[in-house]
């Protein structure tokens, strides 16, 4: 009890004034839980979840969990699942959907029941196992920590001991308690971990638990430091235009260990860690390569890296134009049609966000469309001589996502009439002849 109290006062946990939902198995790890908060004078209530995996055995599970909570006259709240079914529909295993529904469960009836923390009976040998694990499935920095004591609304007040002392503390106390059978199977890998390479490791440090606890500690006080240093660097290097990140490759290049920076920005945007390390062995080669995460494209470009979301909704939808006034969206962009009689004095204002046609050329309905490749027109200036598209935005240098924007005006008969932003069609200009001027403006969205 008092290196229970001990730890919750080092954690400044309120537990007397606040109350605890505490998710009791019936395993002897959450009755000792139960029992030291019962002891202790700490509200709390019970959650329980019934997976109904073990038949009989989890109706007795449930049986003791209610009994428990009636003896300590603690409120209780039960819930069956179907995990099996949900375990197939998601394509994940069992223990992981077990893991899914229990605590979304949980935060619901912490919030219905206006309970302050969330309590889970984590010990010293389940921070140890997990990072042992995190450490044979190649986690990084943030994986070797164990089990945090406290995330948010969660809690885990059993951290400072091993469940050796557990076990002694529940035969002391005469606590009743049931076994679960699947804790001996070795088709579990955490179970393995417990059973043939934790014991291994005690024959050389018989305190390695608490060792461990001491080693997390630093682990994660350096891993903070780090996160504060590579902060620093990212506000220097990365800057945010739009919805698109642009990372220097010149930063990347001059600094230390340019792996670990680049993975530091990319790993939040689900680029793995070999991946990043392609990535930057692509950094002095020619422009344009592309690389892609599940939710993200990066660009490497000619001076930075460029990243931005997979915008699964873009389309290649095109818009018609009936009539030459109003306004016509595409991609949040817009073109603005207006009308006026050609005068005498009448001025062109040469700029690329708008263009002045000529309207017995047009055949209507015009349409707005993204570019295509073996797109070609007569750029204005080039006396009727054709010229591909791509041939215009390669001459411009312009990379793959400012490619990907680019949208033309086309008329009635297929001809392009303006690549819209960049160059108009010298067929459909303005001479002294025009009798009505059509004038097109882009308002481009800047995201």
């Amino acid at each position: 009890m008092d290196s229970f109290l001990t730890f919750i006062n080092q954690q400044k946990l309120d537990l007397s004034s606040r109350r605890t939902l505490l998710t009791i198995s019936g395993g002897v790890d959450s009755i000792v839980m139960a029992h030291l908060f019962h002891s202790a004078g700490f509200p709390t209530g019970f959650a329980h979840c019934n997976f109904g995996l073990r038949g009989e055995e989890s109706i007795l599970d449930e049986m003791l969990v209610r009994d428990l909570a009636a003896h300590y006259n603690s409120p209780v709240f039960v819930k069956h699942f179907d995990v099996k079914i949900f375990a197939k529909e998601n394509s994940i295993s069992t223990q992981m959907a077990a893991r899914d529904l229990r605590y979304p469960w949980f935060e619901e009836v912490r919030q219905e029941n206006s309970y302050d923390w969330i309590a889970t009976a984590h010990h010293a040998n389940d921070a140890l196992e997990t990072t042992l694990l995190n450490l044979v499935r190649g986690t990084g920095i943030a994986g070797l920590h164990g089990i945090a004591s406290q995330n948010r609304f969660l809690i885990r007040p059993l951290l400072f001991a091993t469940k050796e002392e557990i076990l002694d503390y529940a035969l002391k106390n005469e606590l009743i308690w049931r076994e679960d059978r699947s804790n001996a199977s070795l088709d579990y890998k955490r179970n393995i971990v417990r059973k043939k390479i934790v014991p291994v490791l005690k024959e050389m440090n018989p305190s390695l638990e608490n060792t461990f606890l001491i080693t997390s500690e630093r682990v994660r006080a350096a891993d903070l430091l780090l996160s504060e240093f590579m902060e620093n660097w990212h506000e220097k290097s990365v800057k945010k235009v739009g919805e698109k990140l642009h990372i220097s490759i010149r930063s990347l290049l001059l600094e230390t260990e340019p792996v670990y920076r680049l993975w530091y920005i990319l790993n939040r945007y689900g680029f793995g860690y070999t991946q990043v390390i392609s990535i930057i062995k692509s950094l002095n080669s020619i422009s344009g390569k592309v690389f892609h995460s599940d939710s993200h494209v990066l660009l490497k470009d000619r001076e930075d890296l460029i990243v931005k979301p997979i915008n699964k909704e873009e389309s290649n939808t095109q818009i018609f134009i009936s009539e030459p006034k109003g306004n016509f969206t595409f991609n949040d962009d817009y073109l603005n049609f207006s009308e006026e009689i050609n005068e005498q004095n009448f001025q062109i204002e040469k700029r690329k966000d708008r263009t002045y046609l000529d309207k017995q050329k047009l055949l209507f309905p015009l349409k707005i469309r993204q570019w295509l490749p073996g797109d070609s027109f007569c750029p204005f200036g080039m006396n009727g001589k054709r010229k591909k598209v791509s041939d215009i935005l390669i001459d411009l240098k312009l990379n793959i996502y400012q490619k990907q924007k680019i949208h033309v005006l086309v008329n009635g008969d297929g001809e392009i009439i303006w690549v819209i932003g960049i160059r108009s069609d010298e067929r459909f200009k303005i001479t002294d002849e025009t009798e009505i001027i059509v004038k097109v403006e882009w308002v481009e969205n800047l995201k």
